[in-house]
Parts: structure tokens; C-alpha cells; sequence
């Protein structure tokens, strides 16, 4: 069902185009506080309704829409939860190309498979900048 992050090597959980695929996901439950603390799951939402996961193969390589820019990353975890306002937010666990976590909804990020040239420059980018 669920995976420790600790598990992973040595290179802090950061992934490159050819080793993305290894990462572990967190499917077949809602994740909780005590998943997010033991590293299981990215994110862990408390005060929405009808928490459930969402049927998707994990991990899957998208390209985020964030702030400063597109950024490649890898969806481990995802789910839908109603918020207050009735509305069912689609809401995704990534993994940065550096190892680090971020929350993103379904509706920020593109979905793409490893074949794709601007995600495989995005992560080839990031992990050229960490090494300098």
C-alpha cells in the first residue's frame, strides 16, 4: 500500500529522467498525519469532506504550473477532497527533481510521460543546477 521515503538511495530522494519510475508511491488509502511524519506520504488533508484517493498509475511524471514557471515533477500521491465550499479539489503529492516534496491541484499540472521533450529538459535543468 504505502512506501518509506527513507528507503530511498542515497542522492536525497531526487530523481533524474532515467530513475523517476522508482519512486514510491502512496496508494491505496487516504493519507493521514502519521503517513506524512513517517515520510509515506507527501501531504495529509484534515478538514475536508469525502476524503478519497484517486484512481491513476503512480508515480506519473507531469509538468507543474507553479509561481515562478513550469517545473518537471512526479505525482506518488493523489486525491480528491470536498472542500467547505462543496467543491471536490483534485489534490496531488509531486516529488521535485532535487528530492524535495510540493502539494499541487490536478488542474496546475500537465500530464506527460517520460518521452516528453520539455519534461526531460525540465528535469535535466534541475538536476544540472543542484550540481553546481
Amino acid at each position: 500500500m504505502t512506501h518509506d521515503y527513507d528507503d530511498i538511495d542515497e542522492d536525497g530522494g531526487g530523481f533524474d529522467v532515467d530513475d523517476w519510475s522508482r519512486l514510491p508511491p502512496f496508494i491505496g488509502a487516504v493519507a493521514t498525519l502519521e503517513d506524512v511524519q513517517a515520510r509515506r506520504a507527501v501531504f495529509a488533508l484534515g478538514d475536508t469532506d469525502q476524503p478519497s484517493t484517486i484512481d491513476m498509475e503512480l508515480p506519473q511524471p507531469v509538468i507543474w504550473w507553479e509561481d515562478e514557471g513550469e517545473q518537471a515533477a512526479v505525482i506518488v500521491q493523489a486525491e480528491a477532497h470536498v472542500g467547505s465550499d462543496g467543491e471536490t479539489m483534485e489534490v496531488l503529492g509531486l516529488i521535485l527533481p532535487d528530492g524535495s516534496g510540493a502539494v499541487a491541484l490536478m488542474d496546475d499540472v500537465d500530464l506527460v510521460d517520460d518521452t516528453d521533450p520539455t519534461w526531460r529538459d525540465l528535469v535535466a535543468n534541475a538536476v544540472d543546477g543542484a550540481d553546481d
